[in-house]
């Protein structure tokens, strides 16, 4: 029996169980006594993003969506459909693709152990048949299709294509139909191998269960080798200044949609990682969040709307400032986070605000810890990235005043942004 390490973290009174198994499998258990509901979350470092790899000493080439083509494929077993069989047992699963990570999950209230029996099985033993490829390229156009038509996708993608010249979260994780098109069963089998290793990979699980039991299904039905640790390439580091400044695409809404972007520094990994994320996060709510004057200022010219949003985005080995909302004059609210930045940047943040807003960054750390969900999903990605979840409190604890200072005179810089706008289509377009 592997040997569990238990790990308190007293400042949100929350304690971990990990273990690293032999197969270099991590698992991660966070036990919460009296619960009815578990939740299990077993995700693999591989997403939309990593279409380059090297496999056995050469490097591969895949097309656009095989990751969340994948995603799709891998419920299929010979003996029949995951999906089914959690239904059968009172679970509700589920799956997702991000740029840099594949997770497959389900809740439920009875039978945790024979539902994450099926997790791991399904996850682990791929299954593919040219007849069930040829029907899911059917349905994955459908939803790529059904993607392109929505402007909260156009508008970010639009953005990363401004912000970055190289780094494959330019393009939509689900692909486009033409390169699905590409796509065989080779092709699966070779990224499953990669990414599917389970030294790549992380069990997350929430609830009152056992963690011995745990980690003795995982011994038992995995793999008994770590496998090859796979290597990607996300394209050279293109610098702070975006490629391009501005894209436009007129699409039917009913009021022009913008998304404002500005790259931070490559990203490290580890705790300096979490220390980045969580500093420039701050620095970014503290000047263009909705409790702050630059917002309820627009707001009262009747410049933004409630559907609003301002943070730091960290994903595939950048990071980028992320402004989004409605606004019937885009240019005026890019020039008002410009002319912000350069106040800021001079007069810095006043200590009221600056305590203010960390205190809403704690209790926002807080309510995630209250969601499974969220908990288990910040813990496999802060296995990816070499950090620990649980430590992110303590890491906003020791920031400071001049730390958010710094962002806005290094980091957020006027003249490393760019915009994103659809406009409602007019007569005579298209």
């Amino acid at each position: 029996m592997a040997s569990l390490r238990l790990k308190s973290y007293e400042n949100v009174g929350e304690q971990l169980y990990t273990e690293q198994l032999p197969n270099g499998l991590t698992v991660q258990v966070l036990v919460k006594k009296g619960y009815s509901k578990a939740y299990a979350f077993f995700a693999t470092h591989y997403g939309g993003a990593d279409r380059r790899f090297r496999l056995a000493g050469q490097w591969i080439d895949t097309p656009e969506g095989v990751a969340h083509f994948l995603e799709h494929k891998m419920f299929d077993m010979p003996e029949g459909n995951a999906l089914t069989m959690f239904s059968e047992n009172g679970a509700s699963p589920n799956a997702f693709t991000s740029s840099d990570i594949t997770a497959y999950h389900f809740q439920c209230t009875d039978r945790f152990y024979d539902n994450l029996k099926i997790l791991l099985q399904f996850v682990s033993v791929p299954y593919f048949t040219q007849e069930s490829m040829d029907k899911e390229q059917g349905i994955i156009g459908q939803e790529i299709r059904m993607i392109q038509d929505r402007p909260g996708s156009e508008l970010y993608y639009n953005l990363m294509k401004c912000l970055y010249r190289d780094n494959p979260i330019r393009y939509s994780v689900a692909g486009t139909v033409e390169s699905i098109a590409q796509i065989t069963p080779q092709v699966l089998y070779d990224c499953h191998k990669v990414f599917y290793t389970p030294s790549n990979m992380t069990l997350c699980v929430a609830g009152d269960v056992d963690p011995e039991r745990i980690v003795s299904m995982c011994l038992e039905l995995l793999p008994g080798q770590p496998g090859e640790v796979p290597v990607r390439d996300y394209g050279p580091d293109d610098g702070k200044a975006p490629c391009l400044p501005r894209l436009e695409k007129a699409m039917q809404v009913s009021q022009k949609q913008f998304a404002i972007g500005c790259k931070g520094d490559p990203l490290k990994r580890g705790r300096e990682f979490l220390a980045d994320s969580v500093l420039l996060d701050l620095a970014a709510d503290a000047l263009f969040g909705t409790s702050t004057g630059f917002y309820t200022g627009l707001y009262e010219k009747g410049l933004l709307g409630s559907d609003y949003g301002a943070g730091f985005e960290t994903v595939a080995g950048v990071g980028h400032l992320l402004i989004s909302g409605q606004s019937d004059d885009p240019d005026a609210v890019l020039d008002a986070v410009r002319a912000g930045l350069d106040q800021a940047a001079v007069n810095g943040i006043d200590t009221r605000t600056f305590q203010r807003v960390k205190k809403a960054a704690y209790g926002h750390i807080l309510k995630r810890l209250n969601t499974f969900e969220m908990t288990c999903y910040g813990l496999a990605d802060g296995y990816f990235n070499g950090f620990e979840e649980l430590e992110r409190a303590s890491v906003l604890d020791k920031i400071t005043p001049d730390q958010v200072n710094a962002c806005y005179r290094t980091v957020f810089r006027p003249e490393n942004f760019a915009m994103s706008v659809i406009q409602p289509i007019t007569k005579g377009d298209g």
